[in-house]
């Protein structure tokens, strides 16, 4: 069935009656154990933020627009509470590295945050290494002008007079900053290929054994997956609790199992799905792929030549949006922070690109001839000169 014109893919018939016949040609039949792999998996800590990544981290958090958060952490940085805010590193520098401590140990003694004390006495308590000089956090090559954005531990003189969204904001940051000394977060993971009269099918499970660094992200994380999707920003804490137990469930009932083992097929169901379009961009969303524009791109020579360049830098990517708004070419939902292009916007397209597309002709055409030009006089050069290379 695997090459077969009926599926639409690897996973879906392309007609439900197609899947019903399918479902009933293995009622009935053995399944068997092909093949049974168990391992373990290790995940760090992300990199520190950058301008980007605390905006888009943000925008997701608190639906705010970049140029907002931007204005927050250079008001956080002029209280000496953070580092400079408008740099593109993730990864300090090795001279920084060398004296981490003293940021810790300002935090320890200044930031009067309940939560925060917590993850500082744990590392404490068990003694978690604050030499960070050869992990991926430091990387003197990676750094241009300014390092990633960290608390200094200092500056909590000020930290009372400021608005709560502020407050909010540097929590982000402090908690990125100590999450990379927590040891990594482990899991479980089982894959299992199963055989049934010569179609194969593939089941997978994963559960955390160890939280690691996500003690300290957990809340961030939760909150990245209820605005996966923007638009839908209530979520069901329930239904997301039983869906992990449920995975843990039949992690359990994978470990259970060996290669080469006959087993019993309760039932096959079929789930009715449609493809969707990507997510819409949010304010925050749409900085990180101003960032990283080089790989959106489809042109491999135009990819090439923005590699490492983007859109913008981490000082004017805000303001670039904040324009566009201005002037009408897009619109930003306050509440989602949704971001959609405004019939204005779609004409100015339209016309930009077909314009690039007659330069692009015009320049290839040009590139042709040229070529052409090139070759015959190549060829003429050679046929008057031959001769008295040959003699």
């Amino acid at each position: 069935m695997f090459e077969s014109n009926k599926l639409y893919n690897e996973s879906g018939f392309k007609k439900e009656d197609d899947a019903k016949q399918f479902i009933q040609s293995l009622q009935g039949k053995i399944a068997k154990i092909a093949n049974l792999k168990k391992s373990k998996q290790k995940e760090n800590a992300p990199l520190l933020f950058n301008l980007a990544e605390i905006q888009n981290q943000c925008t997701k958090r608190f639906k705010i627009k970049p140029d907002e958060t931007l204005e927050i952490i250079q008001n956080l940085y002029e209280k000496k509470l953070v580092t400079y805010p408008r740099t593109d590193a993730r990864v300090l520098s090795t001279a920084v590295a060398k004296e981490i401590t003293k940021n810790l140990n300002g935090i320890a003694r200044g930031y009067k945050d309940e939560e925060v004390q917590g993850y500082i006495r744990k590392m404490v308590d068990e003694k978690y290494s604050t030499n960070i000089i050869k992990t991926k956090y430091v990387n003197d090559s990676k750094i241009t002008d300014h390092y990633a954005i960290i608390p200094t531990g200092q500056g909590y003189e000020n930290y009372n007079n400021l608005p709560e969204l502020h407050k909010k904001v540097y929590k982000v940051i402090v908690s990125r900053f100590l999450a990379i000394f927590y040891p990594p977060a482990e899991y479980n993971k089982v894959n299992v290929v199963v055989d049934v009269e010569n179609e194969t099918f593939i089941a997978s499970g994963k559960v955390c054994i160890s939280q690691g660094y996500l003690e300290v992200l957990r809340p961030q994380n939760k909150a990245k997956k209820s605005t996966s999707n923007a638009q839908n920003v209530e979520n069901n804490s329930e239904s997301s609790k039983e869906s992990e137990d449920g995975i843990e469930n039949n992690l359990e009932v994978f470990k259970s199992l060996k290669k080469g083992q006959e087993i019993l097929v309760n039932n096959y169901e079929i789930k009715e799905a449609e493809t969707t379009p990507p997510s819409r961009y949010n304010s925050g969303s749409l900085i990180l792929a101003m960032e990283n524009a080089g790989k959106l791109i489809e042109d491999e020579e135009l990819r090439e030549q923005i590699k490492g360049a983007g859109i913008g830098t981490s000082a004017t990517r805000a303001e670039i949006m904040k324009k566009l708004e201005k002037i009408k070419y897009i619109q930003i939902n306050s509440k989602t922070q949704i971001i959609t292009p405004t019939e204005k916007g779609e004409i100015i397209y339209e016309l930009q690109y077909n314009k690039d597309n007659r330069i692009q002709r015009v320049q290839r055409l040009y590139h042709r001839q040229t070529y052409h030009q090139r070759r015959c006089i190549s060829c003429r050069y050679a046929s008057d000169h031959l001769p008295r290379i040959l003699r």
